[in-house]
């Protein structure tokens, strides 16, 4: 009995002085908490002593021991790993106070533990979250290029900082983070696609293929890393590399209906009216895309001189987006059947999503090169048609001359 209680002495004094050296050097109040606990254990036991058996109950037992021993034990060997108690207590302190829903509480906590631990790396990061969530955008990317100042490998605040650049709309400053990145992490999927569309943004598209491509090293069978290269291509004029690359995002995923939708208008550039038909009804199971799809199939059926078909398409088209009523109207090709056109809308008509902006962008640049090649055919036509007008009017007046010279010599005989 006496030998447990002196070797219970030594060794809640020795923790107790260990702990209070550790208050002491790194001013942190923290510690306070341990060295009253400490006390509360050796209270007890000097308590012991002096009662006798009034505190000799098993209870009075193991909270002693778990106050003067096993909690400052546990406080030493955890920081005898290299963690620091009292940012590890700090953070366990914040989860609680935003658990709860005390953010401003749990904002005073993070900035004391900064405050005392500049370099408390779950400490900025917790913060910049904070800040992220308040809508303070210029608060958070501080924080996060501290966290990442703290751990050079935190490549996900790396990523965190460039998406609050492009939403600052620095775009140029997000371009050259996500490229330090992709340096020292290639494989990082989410950059090299946030990258790529950034360089497309400013029209950089062979800088946009080459992320894409590297993309494509790590993972190989990604359909929107296809989708993707295959709008950089588009609107490199590679039509031959972008439908090889649509084509493949929609052998990955055939629910990919944008690429099936380009590919139908790249179709239309090469003038294969089928292949076109056949891709544009595929994208009839899209909602998004279902109106676009009957619009430009009833184009192709008027070029093909199926006007009952193009009736039906175009009704369909203005039946799920009456917009398309004005677009139609104006088209010369749908002159023949306009008198058939009619303007019945969905009355439950659900609200459609919204396409993104990229694909919204690519489906207008291919519809206009569509014109743009129509419209070159056109001119080719013509072209033809004045220089067989040139021939002619070139003989015509080549006969007219040779008639005036026989005439003068005819003339001169006589």
């Amino acid at each position: 009995m006496l030998i447990e209680k002196f070797i219970f002495n030594i060794l809640a004094f020795s923790l107790f002085i260990i702990v209070f050296s550790k208050l002491i050097r790194k001013n942190d109040t923290n510690y306070i908490s341990i060295l009253v606990l400490e006390a509360i254990g050796i209270l007890l036991n000097f308590l012991e002593l002096l009662a006798g058996g009034i505190f000799a109950s098993n209870i009075a037992k193991v909270l002693m021991y778990v106050t003067a021993i096993i909690i400052p034990g546990i406080v030493i060997l955890i920081e005898y790993t290299g963690t620091n108690f009292s940012e590890l207590l700090s953070i366990i302190c914040v989860k609680f106070l935003l658990a709860l829903g005390d953010r401003r509480a749990a904002k005073t906590v993070l900035l004391s533990l900064i405050d005392k631990y500049p370099e408390s790396y779950k400490g900025h990061m917790l913060l910049a979250k904070i800040y992220e969530k308040e809508g303070g955008t210029r608060k958070a990317i501080d924080e996060y290029v501290k966290s990442v100042d703290c751990n050079k490998r935190d490549y996900d605040s790396y990523y965190k900082i460039a998406e609050l650049l492009q939403n600052l709309g620095k775009k140029d400053e997000a371009i050259t983070m996500l490229q330090n990145l992709l340096h020292n992490k290639p494989e990082y999927y989410d950059a090299s696609i946030l990258l790529g569309d950034l360089l497309c943004e400013q029209e950089r598209f062979k800088e946009a293929v080459s992320v894409y491509q590297d993309a494509l090293k790590y993972r190989p069978v990604d359909f929107e890393l296809y989708y993707s290269l295959g709008i950089a291509y588009t609107r490199l004029n590679d039509f031959a590399n972008a439908k090889e690359c649509y084509e493949k995002a929609a052998s990955i995923n055939h629910k990919l209906y944008g690429a099936k939708y380009n590919l139908a208008q790249l179709a239309l550039i090469e003038e294969d009216l089928e292949e076109a038909e056949k891709y544009f009804a595929e994208c009839l199971m899209s909602e998004e895309l279902e109106a676009k799809a009957y619009y430009q199939l009833a184009k192709i059926y008027m070029v093909k001189e199926e006007k009952d078909k193009a009736i039906l398409f175009a009704n369909k088209a203005i039946e799920i987006d009456p917009s398309y009523l004005k677009i139609i109207v104006k088209e010369k090709l749908f002159d023949p059947i306009k008198e058939y056109l009619t303007v019945s809308v969905k009355m439950d008509e659900k609200e459609r999503k919204k396409q993104s902006e990229r694909d919204e962008m690519i489906q207008k640049y291919l519809e206009e090169t569509v014109g743009i090649v129509k419209d070159l055919n056109e001119n080719e036509q013509q072209n033809k048609v004045n220089e067989k007008l040139d021939k002619i009017f070139s003989k015509e007046e080549v006969k007219k001359e040779k008639t005036k010279e026989d005439n003068d010599i005819q003339k001169e005989k006589f």
